[in-house]
């Protein structure tokens, strides 16, 4: 096992040392309510091994996308009341990790006592990797734990600044997982090999299309970045969600991967064509 992954540390003492977890709960609410809580399930495993070592827990997750500071609907404490109900014990909510008593908030939890921290998104510098965000967030913990693998990609003050403040640094088990299972993938794939990606915005992926251009026989684009593809293409995509300062790199995207990268044929045919597609473009059939 990798020493940088979380049973790394199964023969280190752990008993009252305040463990930082990025987890992902991104998950949606409806009226308050948490309405598919798969996310939270996945990371049951790491949160009970740390609670079971005498931890006192502390997750860290972005929910949505809120402008401008906090936002009620966004508030990760319906996600908390979720978690108490599958661990079947009192979850703590910390409503301000920047306030002076949160450090002291954090020491009190006792050992094997869990908290959520609010969305982390709520606080500037954030989506930034502000470093002094990433300062008031490792007073929080004594070790650190990334098991977001869903938010791995992003260079954010919780998923990237904070790992160089607490040593130890190390992935958790859903994280582990994730990442055995993608590097066998991208080492020794199956033909034909298919890859799939979703979401609402490009810049968040041009990375992840780069790499996997090179590896995958066909790449296809869904969600709400595919649209801005279309504009790439020069289609009409009317109210859609669109990165227009990405338009120009989607386009040198489309022209590289040629006939790998299929876009939603649904979403062509209800579209407004002008000019055509680029050469090499092909829908699903």
């Amino acid at each position: 096992m990798n020493k940088r992954t979380l049973a790394a540390l199964e023969k280190q003492p752990l008993e009252g040392l305040r463990a930082l977890v990025r987890v992902d709960f991104n998950v949606p609410l409806v009226d308050g309510q948490v309405t598919d809580d798969t996310r939270i399930r996945a990371a049951l495993p790491t949160i009970r091994w740390l609670t079971g070592k005498g931890c006192r827990v502390l997750l860290m997750s972005h929910l949505g996308r809120p402008k401008g500071g906090p936002d009620p609907k966004y508030s990760l404490k319906p996600v908390a009341s979720a978690l108490e109900k599958l661990l079947g014990a009192p979850v703590r909510f910390i409503t301000d990790p920047l306030a002076d008593d949160s450090e002291r908030q954090s020491r009190q939890l006792k050992r094997g006592e869990v908290a959520v921290v609010e969305n982390t998104r709520f606080f500037p510098g954030e989506e930034k990797n502000d470093p002094a965000l990433a300062g008031a967030l490792a007073r929080l913990g004594d070790l650190y734990v990334n098991d977001a693998f869903g938010s791995a990609h992003r260079a954010h003050s919780s998923t990237e600044a904070v790992a160089h403040l607490l040593k130890p640094a190390v992935a958790g088990f859903l994280m582990a997982k994730e990442l055995e299972y993608l590097g066998a993938a991208l080492e020794r794939p199956k033909r034909p090999f298919v890859a799939v990606l979703g979401g609402a915005k490009v810049s968040d992926k041009i990375e992840v299309i780069n790499t996997l251009l090179p590896k995958v026989d066909e790449l296809l684009i869904g969600g709400a970045m595919a649209c801005t593809f279309f504009l790439a293409m020069d289609l009409e995509v009317g109210n859609s969600l669109v990165e227009r300062d990405k338009v120009e790199r989607a386009q040198e995207l489309l022209e590289r991967a040629g006939k790998k990268l299929v876009l939603p044929a649904g979403g062509v045919g209800r579209l407004r064509h002008r000019r055509g597609h680029p050469p090499g473009f092909r829908a699903p059939h």
